[in-house]
């Protein structure tokens, strides 16, 4: 009670005879009381709407499925045969005539059995995927949560040939129905874009994630040369640096993947001939041996303690039969000792396959010390007021400088756990640690 209705109550006490009027007086001020809470929680639902409406804004804008139907006749496909789809966001104002074309991530498939596992997922179909996505981070439409690029047409390319993009089979076995095309995908999606109107670009910049981060390596000079040449082009790779690495059995799992999934969808002749003629088809699916022979500007985003990595290449479930290294992936604060000295070996190896790419100063790169993957798609790792940062930058606010050539970026992060700006990932007790 407050004092006012303690004080109304002691009133009612003191005077016996006034009993009926004092007890409506009592009711009334209790009645106003209850009124007044009823107002203050009212009050406190609406600005707790109010923020979380101010949150939706900020974390992501839903945006809806196309389907790129005239792909099919192309047979620029998905694993099952459906047509390639992606989400666009269309700019606006001054950013009309600027484009991000976006690969997303998934993994890959290495052969009949595993592509058949994704074949039905939204990793292999169109019809699997989901309608609407939510568009944050580096493609945010605020400016105040992504101030160089809110604007600009905004394009999200799902991921469903399993090749980061590189595939191009044309016989297709009846018994399994899969279809190895992500070569053909990659330009059906630029030539309908084209024609939607990225054919009058004057910036643009092809970007992916995880696998998709290595089909925009990959893709780099592909992506420029089937732009205008009047089109100011440049490539970031998010989470795509993908090394060539032994896993804590001393195996060379990831070199053997790699060969696979180049030889079964047919990738070689659509990756970069600047490796091919040096080096296997399986090798010149790592950026490291492709790298330092890009001529389209590039910028890199990566974790030195990449979560996809640590769990996939470094320490696989194949590698780890007694599930040591289980919950280490999943939390790196419960790292033995002696696993976070492995990962400091892998650091160390990341670095030294990253130097392939060299001093040129169209190459920039933001390398985090963190237990993360895929930072620019997240409102919270891209720009916020809690967001990583490497030499005081924000993701972000490096990104701008270096495309709009405000001034070069090339910061390397001190190594964990020195950096408390870091979004280190913790992973659900109750999922595979595998993506």
């Amino acid at each position: 009670m407050t004092n006012e209705d303690v004080s109304v109550a002691a009133t009612f006490y003191k005077a016996p005879f006034k009993t009926s009027i004092h007890l409506h007086s009592f009711q009334v001020h209790h009645s106003s009381f209850h009124f007044r809470m009823k107002i203050t929680r009212m009050g406190q639902w609406l600005s707790l709407l109010i923020c979380l409406l101010l949150l939706l804004k900020a974390e992501g804008v839903p945006v809806g499925i196309t389907y790129v139907q005239s792909a099919v006749a192309k047979g620029a496909v998905c694993l099952d045969g459906s047509p390639p789809a992606y989400h666009f966001h269309k700019g606006s104002g001054a950013g009309i005539n600027n484009w991000i074309v976006h690969f997303e991530g998934g993994g890959w498939c290495n052969n009949v059995t595993t592509c058949l596992s994704r074949r039905d997922t939204r990793l292999g179909s169109s019809k699997k995927m989901d309608t609407t996505l939510s568009f944050s981070g580096f493609f945010s439409n605020s400016k105040k949560f992504n101030p160089d690029f809110y604007d600009w047409n905004r394009i999200k390319v799902r991921y469903c040939d399993g090749s980061s993009f590189t595939g191009d089979v044309e016989a297709v076995n009846p018994a399994t129905n899969l279809h190895f095309r992500g070569a053909r995908v990659f330009a059906a999606v630029v030539e309908d874009l084209l024609a939607k109107g990225m054919k009058n670009a004057q910036n643009a910049i092809i970007s992916g994630c995880s696998a998709g981060g290595l089909a925009a390596i990959l893709n780099c000079d592909r992506f420029k040369s089937l732009l205008p040449t009047t089109t100011k082009v440049k490539c970031l790779a998010d989470a795509g640096y993908f090394i060539n690495v032994k896993d804590v059995s001393g195996a060379q799992r990831i070199l053997e993947f790699y060969s696979q999934v180049v030889q079964t969808h047919g990738s070689a002749k659509y990756l970069p001939a600047s490796c091919t003629s040096r080096l296997s088809p399986g090798l010149c699916f790592f950026p490291q041996n492709v790298v330092s022979q890009i001529s389209t500007p590039i910028f890199f985003v990566n974790a030195a303690y990449d979560s996809w990595q640590i769990k996939n290449i470094l320490a696989p479930g194949a590698a780890d039969p007694h599930g040591q290294w289980r919950e280490c992936k999943l939390d790196i604060k419960k790292c033995s000792q002696n696993q976070l000295g492995v990962m400091q070996g892998f650091r160390t190896d990341f670095l030294r396959a990253f130097g392939a790419v060299g001093n040129s100063p169209s190459k920039g790169n933001f390398v985090d010390g963190c237990y993360a993957h895929c930072q620019t798609g997240t409102q919270e790792t891209w720009l916020r007021n809690d967001s990583p940062v490497v030499g005081n930058t924000t993701i972000a606010k490096a990104v701008g400088d270096w495309f709009y050539d405000r001034r070069p970026f090339r910061q390397i992060d001190c190594a964990y756990p020195c950096n408390p700006t870091c979004h280190n990932r913790i992973f659900d007790q109750n999922k595979l640690p595998e993506e």
